[in-house]
């Protein structure tokens, strides 16, 4: 609120000088009606159709009765009408908590319990899961589908499409102010259940015009979009590209094809991939059958690239490379690597601070440490979330000593650029999904037949880190690694399921029974890179 004594008794501007997620498309509808803004395939979507959408769908739910602050969930993957739903949800005041559709039905109703949510969008081949279903079902929670495969009607749901016909296409009037909460993405945690990191809609746009800023972002610009929108990563790049004018190929996970034929057909310059997805395009056998003269820059993230791959994509593709890296409690980006330093040093460094906020290494104590000390990173800024949803405990931890603190250790070399070190808290992070450890290692000790278990991140030239389990016998008990995993499938979504369960005659346990996690890590880093050669 304004302070009227400091100001003189001259209020502030209100809505006239409102900073909101939802205006962010309309500046540009106004500025570039008849440019293009999303692609799916050959589909084409200009701002004046998305902006049109995005204002009836945001009527319909006011017609709804839904108010600022109510929560809304969407439950899917890439398409236009998602985007335009995510615009209509902000233009009506109302809190998005997105569900990753990779989460089994157990955390996903968590997350719609632990938010409060009633009312969804889900795509209708994902309600067709018998699970998922029963589980939204059972919580009277009200549907709207996005009928991918025409199926909505006959599971007696009304199509995104259907029910925006008829309202008006004037954005509503719609009293929030830019501190109000706008989202919460769940986030999984050190615990066995995700937290919910809330931002307002300040936060978000500062991530992004510090995004346009950092990128060098214009109107020509258009980047391949196969991540997918529920997380921060794609979310932040989509408004990043929308605000400048540019544009995003949507796309329903990755297609090495699919990307390459985005490219030449929309004349995209970004390319944004996990270091894999750069290995699948240079050897894929129809590269060179496609113009990739188009591409400006190229954008890797979640792992560090390889040396050789490193040097064969900017060789063979693109002669600028950034490694951005951010977390969802922080929104993306926070520090980002710069095209000229890629080849002047190798491994895991996430580059500099950018503009948005400020990048430290702290000790336990509080205290900020020189450049090559290590310790945990921590930032500040405007794009720091309000908290974590119902959870002030866990929010006053990651706020100690005036900083937000990731979890992670880090050191900050003498260019000013960070280089990751190791997880202070035990996650592991798989294919950019976080995954705590706990959570599995209870899963695998509710196998009849396991009777200790410890949960680690393996290197992984696919995944960054592989979900690796190890576990313990019970005396006289029988059972297969295979069995084991069969076991975690039927409860944990497919990036939570293990892809390695080594049963062991014993656990490395500290003298006051503690395991020690390290020593499996150790035995164990050179598995997947072995099983790959080998």
């Amino acid at each position: 609120m304004i302070n009227l004594e400091a100001t003189g008794g001259v209020p502030g501007p209100g809505r006239i000088g409102r900073v909101a997620i939802g205006d962010i498309l309309r500046k540009s509808a106004l500025r570039f009606p008849a440019r293009i803004a999303l692609t799916e395939g050959a589909r084409q979507v200009s701002y004046t159709e998305l902006e049109r959408d995005a204002n009836r769908f945001a009527n319909y739910l006011v017609s709804r009765g839904l108010k600022p602050g109510d929560k809304i969930s969407t439950i899917c993957n890439n398409s236009v009408e998602f985007v335009k739903a995510l615009f209509g949800i902000h233009r009506a005041g109302l809190v998005w908590v997105p569900i990753n559709t990779m989460l089994g039905p157990d955390d996903m109703s968590y997350i719609l319990d632990h938010a409060g949510v009633k009312f969804a969008l889900i795509d209708d081949n994902l309600h067709g899961q018998p699970e998922r279903r029963a589980a939204l079902e059972s919580r009277g929670i009200a549907l709207v589908a996005v009928d991918l495969t025409g199926k909505a009607k006959e599971a007696g749901l009304r199509s995104f499409n259907e029910l925006i016909d008829g309202h008006s296409e004037i954005e509503p009037e719609v009293a929030f102010d830019d501190r109000d909460l706008a989202m919460i993405i769940y986030t999984s945690g050190t615990t066995s259940r995700p937290k919910g990191a809330m931002h307002c809609h300040l936060a978000v746009t500062m991530a992004v015009m510090s995004n346009a800023i950092e990128l060098q972002l214009t109107r020509n610009d258009g980047i391949t979009g196969q991540f997918p929108l529920f997380h921060c990563a794609a979310h932040v790049l989509l408004l990043s590209y929308l605000a400048v004018g540019g544009k995003m190929a949507l796309m329903r996970g990755f297609d090495p094809v699919a990307c390459l034929e985005a490219i030449q057909r929309d004349k995209l310059t970004v390319f944004i991939g996990l270091p894999l997805m750069y290995q699948v395009i240079l050897d894929h056998p129809r590269r060179k059958e496609f113009d990739l003269s188009t591409l400006r820059c190229c954008i890797y993230t979640m792992a560090p690239m390889p040396r050789p791959l490193l040097e064969r994509a900017i060789a063979e593709l693109c002669p600028n490379f950034v490694q951005p890296s951010g977390q969802t409690e922080m929104y993306p980006a926070t520090t980002m690597s710069q095209p000229d330093r890629q080849l002047a040093r190798f491994g895991n460094y996430w580059g500099e601070s950018c503009m948005v906020n400020e990048t430290a290494i702290m000790d336990d104590a509080g205290n900020l440490l020189p450049p090559g000390e290590v310790g945990e990173l921590v930032h500040r800024g405007p794009n720091v979330m309000l908290g974590y949803y119902k959870d002030p405990e866990a929010t006053e931890a990651a706020r100690k000593f005036g900083w937000h603190h990731t979890g992670d250790l880090a050191l900050i070399d003498t260019h000013g650029e960070v280089l990751f070190v190791d997880r202070k808290k035990d996650m592991i992070k798989s294919g950019g999904e976080n995954v705590a450890s706990v959570k599995i290692e209870e899963t695998l000790l509710a196998h009849p037949a396991v009777m200790n278990a410890a949960v680690v991140g393996l290197p992984h030239p696919q995944w960054g880190e592989a979900v690796s389990g190890f576990v313990k016998l019970k005396p006289g008990a029988q059972a297969t690694e295979t069995e084991i995993i069969e076991h975690c499938r039927k409860t944990l979504g497919g990036f939570q399921v293990p892809k390695l369960v080594r049963i062991v005659d014993e656990m490395p346990m500290t003298a006051t029974g503690k395991l020690r996690k390290v020593e499996l890590r150790n035995q164990f880093t050179d598995y997947f890179a072995m099983a790959q050669t080998g």
